[in-house]
């Protein structure tokens, strides 16, 4: 009996409230396939697929039902009800599928859509994990270097990125030096893929094209000037990791950013800060 897959096994008997299959019709393991499920005119002998969990009550079941996620596959499943132990996820069944706190990547309510997978734990359940995802996303794509996706994050690498699942089926990643501090797991993102690795992981961009974004940033540089009172007490000098935490941008969009700003006589560029033009 393969718990979280699918099989096919043979009805050995009939009840009036189901019937039971097994993999061999002399095996003494068997599994119960309640009533309402029985296709109609199903006979002793005869063979069906179905997916095998446990019920409420800690027994094995079998259904005809199919479930969104099977063992070590990856869904999008909703969060249907967090308690103090973990959480509830709708799967496609009877009985939700629960997800453990400490399988948990990020703080989660109900109603999100995560990103999951199925694993059997140490007494022998099947639960629901948002960690190590990375490895069961497929590599080959059908994108190329300027093509819009659209994918769900999944997790922050932090020092690496922000981890993407395309299309919640494909491996990309969005890179470090890109300001994500608003998104969070869970979230939906059209973005532009940069790169495809040789072993077919996309690197991505929420950015636009470098000349169609620069206004976007002018605008934001802008923002930033003014929530300082007219001065920014930087420039295009200080570090790389300055400049990302005080706006979101990389050195060179920010170089960027702030040249349009001076040809436009916005700004005035000092030796240690920008500021304003009234």
């Amino acid at each position: 009996m393969k718990l979280g897959e699918y099989q096919r096994l043979t009805v050995v008997k009939k009840l009036n409230f189901g019937i039971y299959l097994s993999v061999r019709p002399e095996d003494e393991e068997r599994v119960l396939l309640p009533i309402r499920q029985v296709p109609e005119g199903t006979e002793i002998g005869d063979e069906l697929e179905v997916f095998l969990y446990k019920d409420s009550k800690d027994r094995l079941i079998a259904t005809t039902n199919r479930p969104k996620l099977t063992l070590g596959g990856i869904a999008v499943l909703t969060v249907r009800e967090v308690g103090e132990i973990g959480a509830f996820l709708d799967w496609g069944l009877e009985k939700d599928l629960f997800l453990p706190y400490k399988e948990m990547t990020a703080k989660i309510q109900p109603g999100m859509e995560i990103l999951a997978t199925l694993y059997i734990d140490k007494s022998r359940r099947l639960s629901a994990s948002m960690k190590n995802l990375y490895h069961l996303l497929k590599r080959d794509s059908p994108y190329h270097a300027g093509d819009t996706i659209q994918g769900r994050i999944y997790e922050f690498g932090h020092d690496f990125g922000t981890f993407v699942a395309v299309d919640d089926l494909y491996s990309a990643m969005i890179p470090s030096h890109e300001d994500c501090r608003k998104r969070k797991i869970g979230d939906v993102v059209q973005a532009r893929v940069t790169n495809v690795k040789p072993d077919g992981k996309l690197d991505l961009t929420l950015r636009k094209e470098a000349w169609l974004q620069m206004d976007d940033d002018a605008e934001n540089v802008m923002k930033r000037i003014e929530a300082y009172n007219g001065r920014l007490p930087f420039t295009d000098k200080a570090s790389p990791e300055v400049i990302k935490r005080e706006t979101g941008l990389s050195k060179s969009a920010f170089k960027r950013a702030i040249g349009k700003l001076y040809k436009e006589r916005r700004i005035e560029i000092l030796e240690n800060a920008i500021t304003k033009i009234n």
